[in-house]
C-alpha cells in the first residue's frame, strides 16, 4: 500500500489528481473495511504465487480495491518481464 501511495505521489501529477487519487483510496478501504496493511499482505502473496511461474517488475505492480455500484473489484496490474521454463514444462 505505502509502494502504490509513493508511486502515486512520485509521478508527476496535479495537485487535484493526486487529492482525488487518495480520496478514492480512502473511499474504497472505508467500505470495504480492508485495511492498508490487509491490501499489502494480499499484495506481498500474490507477488509469491505469480513469481513461481513468471518474472515480474514487483515495482511497476499496482494491486487495487474498486467499487462500482455494490460490488467490490480486486484489480492488479502486473508487469510480466518473462515466463519461467520451469513452469511453462508443467
Amino acid at each position: 500500500m505505502l509502494d502504490l501511495i509513493s508511486r502515486v505521489f512520485g509521478r508527476d501529477h496535479s495537485s487535484a489528481d493526486v487529492a482525488r487519487e487518495r480520496l478514492r483510496l480512502v473511499l474504497v478501504h472505508d467500505r470495504t473495511n480492508v485495511s492498508p496493511q490487509f491490501l499489502e499482505s494480499l499484495k506481498e502473496e500474490l507477488i509469491a504465487v505469480i513469481s513461481r511461474y513468471m518474472e515480474i517488475d514487483e515495482d511497476g505492480m499496482d494491486v487495487t480495491l474498486q467499487t462500482a455500484e455494490n460490488q467490490v473489484a480486486l484489480v492488479a496490474n502486473i508487469p510480466v518481464r518473462r515466463m519461467k521454463r520451469a513452469a511453462v514444462s508443467r
